[in-house]
């Protein structure tokens, strides 16, 4: 699986709007047969700052996502919404399939 978390610096005029600014490219990407997951948060930590965490099932569906249309629309209209340069890391494991139980933390009661 392919783990992808890019930290977006969102120009503050469009921090609240970001969700519906970006809702029709994360509709396209959720629905790609490689996806696994592609999830956006608010940072607490960083004014203005939205996190995603993106998962694929190889690095076939990567390249398939970075080659689609959306993505190319999508790249071409967030550099009018960020104020800086996103800050991205990527991890490329194999043996990872999605999220898993943390089992160091179990509810109690």
């Amino acid at each position: 699986m392919i783990l992808i978390v890019v930290k977006w610096p969102v120009r503050p005029e469009f921090d609240d709007r970001w969700p519906e600014l970006v809702r029709e490219f994360t509709e396209a990407v959720r629905a790609e047969p490689g996806n696994v997951f592609f999830e956006w948060s608010r940072s607490v930590e960083e004014p203005h700052t939205w996190v995603l965490v993106e998962g694929f099932a190889d690095a076939e569906a990567g390249s398939v996502h970075t080659a689609s249309e959306h993505f190319r629309k999508a790249i071409g209209e967030m550099p009018d919404w960020v104020s800086a340069t996103p800050s991205i890391m990527y991890v490329d494991s194999p043996d990872l399939a999605g999220w898993g139980p943390m089992g160091e933390v179990q509810p109690r009661g």
